[in-house]
């Protein structure tokens, strides 16, 4: 640890100046510090960069402005991996400011931002831009800049994990090119106010491609225009507000279908763009993206973007829930490629990319997070839609089977929710611990019908919305009528599973709750000799007189908990 290490060569230096009392604080404190370093109670602030905090906080240059529009037009040159165009931002005034903060990683260059046709001063500082205005920026205006620019966006690695622009070759050697940017961020590959606080409300993306290949983009379809220069542009429209990671190009040698899906608000239009070698096998694979959409609008609620339609997208990585345009590489093959994540089975009786991605169109699209370090509320809400998906077709059985058997996936590394203002996102545990956390929040309240309209509620309340983890935790509290403070303090704030010590003497059950934080104090089911029964444990031992001595007791298994007999 590099704290050790620095203190070390300071006490070295310093004994012969320090009396004993004053070395045996400095020992004390050192000792406690990293002590809750290694506990995870105390940021290392030296992870973090000044980029880290410009691409992850709401900067003065960014909180005066409030996104109402984008027009994001762009050539994309598959052969030399280029992209060059323009953005244009139009924003409303929310104070009044002349400074503004643009996004746009390196290696990408902005090379020009205009307002008014006249040319402004840009201070680059890494992936952040500050333009100076040289029109009075009156409150309530709604203005415009143009951001130019243009280069070699970062290649994707490992796609979606570790994004950028993907490309590739089909197997006719066609060019097969797509864009994913979560966590990383939208300005790896195209300008704009990269923070998750401020959606903006409406958005055209106008894409130039060589004009034997097909671009598709998030919303709806308007136009397909042949140009003088082999090239063909697209354009497309997306009228509902859309988070910037959300965002996406896709282009290769499509094929499409479509249906007309029946849904809570009328008739929704579902299109399907696969390679055309792939046409067939997806026209039957692709059974579940209806299959899914009845599952989810009964769950969650109306389809967010009924407006944008739905699309599924293949591309040449795993997948992604771009907004109306999810993207697809599961292989075509039923599970995670063809596994189980579960190990029970139960993940082989669908495609777990279309169930997936498309579940985050009701959480990540439609609720968003605005600080990624809430990043849980994504995909804890996700995972879990999986067991839904199950648990509409196949019985409430059967999704608590699988949603417990991804219980062996959890590492308990570290908390769900990550560090504010600093682009970090919590634990990957936010999947399948965040998962059994609300599986054992449905356990809680107790009510099927009741669970259902609580995330039905959820969907309405914060619809097109960007949220905070205090919201989502007061409205379910306030629906269920539970207090859930503990209950997420322990299982979103830290990496200790509840554990239940229990022993039977004679007529007697004598439990507690261990391992918990100080105010968890969840109820929790188990049967005494087959018989049902509430029971709610705290940190001091409780006593509950049994019927007969030495009776059998076993506890719910669809509590995310340790049982601990003595």
């Amino acid at each position: 640890m590099k704290q050790s290490f620095l203190f070390l060569v300071l006490l070295n230096q310093n004994l012969k100046y320090m009396n004993i009392k004053k070395i045996s604080f400095l020992i004390f404190t050192f000792l406690l510090t990293s002590s809750l370093y290694a506990q995870g109670l105390l940021e290392d602030r030296n992870n973090f960069t000044r980029q880290d905090t410009l691409r992850g906080s709401i900067t003065p240059e960014r909180e005066w402005w409030d996104l109402t529009y984008y027009h994001l037009d762009i050539k994309v040159n598959p052969d030399e991996k280029t992209i060059s165009g323009k953005n244009t931002i139009q924003y409303k005034v929310l104070k009044s400011q002349q400074v503004m903060q643009i996004d746009l990683q390196e290696p990408l260059l902005l090379t020009k931002v205009t307002q008014n046709d006249k040319e402004l001063i840009i201070k680059h500082d890494e992936n952040a831009h500050f333009i100076t205005l040289l029109d009075h920026q009156n409150i309530g205006d709604i203005n415009s800049v143009i951001a130019y620019y243009e280069g070699k966006p970062r290649e994707a690695v490992r796609a979606p994990w570790d994004g950028g622009i993907s490309w590739k070759k089909d197997n006719n050697g066609n060019h097969f090119i797509a864009s994913s940017c979560q966590g990383l961020g939208a300005s790896v590959w195209w300008p704009n106010k990269d923070h998750m606080y401020d959606e903006v409300d409406s958005m055209d993306i106008s894409v130039t491609i060589p004009k034997d290949l097909m671009n598709v983009s998030n919303g709806r379809l308007k136009s397909v225009v042949k140009n003088n220069d082999e090239t063909i542009t697209t354009h497309w429209h997306v009228a509902n507000p859309i988070n910037n990671y959300g965002v996406n190009i896709n282009i290769g040698d499509y094929a499409n279908f479509s249906e007309v899906y029946k849904g809570e608000k009328g008739d929704l239009d579902m299109n399907y763009y696969v390679l055309k070698d792939n046409l067939e096998k997806a026209k039957v694979h692709f059974k579940d993206a209806p299959k899914m959409m009845k599952a989810f609008e009964h769950w969650f609620g109306p389809y967010p973007f009924y407006e944008d339609s739905f699309k599924l997208v293949e591309v040449p990585y795993l997948g992604m829930e771009h907004q109306s345009s999810v993207t697809y590489g599961n292989k075509y093959k039923k599970g995670y490629l063809g596994r189980d994540l579960s190990g029970t089975g139960l993940g082989l009786k669908f495609d777990f990319i279309i169930i997936h991605e498309a579940g985050h169109e009701w959480f990540a699209n439609n609720i968003t997070n605005i600080d990624i370090a809430d990043m849980w509320i994504h995909e804890s809400f996700t995972s879990y839609s999986e067991n839904l998906f199950l648990d509409y077709y196949y019985g409430k059985e059967a999704s608590a089977d699988y949603v417990i058997g991804t219980r062996r996936n959890i590492q308990n590394d570290k908390p769900l929710i990550g560090k504010y203002n600093l682009n970090n996102e919590g634990s990957s545990d936010m999947y399948n611990k965040g998962a059994n956390m609300l599986h054992t929040l449905r356990q809680l309240v107790n009510d099927d019908e009741k669970w259902r309209q609580i995330l039905r509620t959820l969907n309405s309340k914060f619809y097109h919305q960007t949220v905070t983890t205090k919201q989502i935790e007061d409205c379910l509290a306030e629906e269920s009528g539970l207090d859930l403070k503990g209950f997420f303090n322990q299982y979103l704030r830290t990496t200790k599973t509840p554990v239940l010590e229990y022993k039977v003497e004679g007529k007697k059950l004598n439990y507690k709750w261990s391992n918990t934080v100080e105010d968890f104090t969840m109820p929790i089911q188990i049967e005494i000799e087959g018989e049902s029964q509430w029971i709610t444990p705290s940190s001091e031992n409780k006593t509950l007189k049994l019927k007969s001595k030495n009776a059998k007791i076993k506890v719910d298994r669809d509590f995310y908990i340790d049982i601990k007999a003595l």
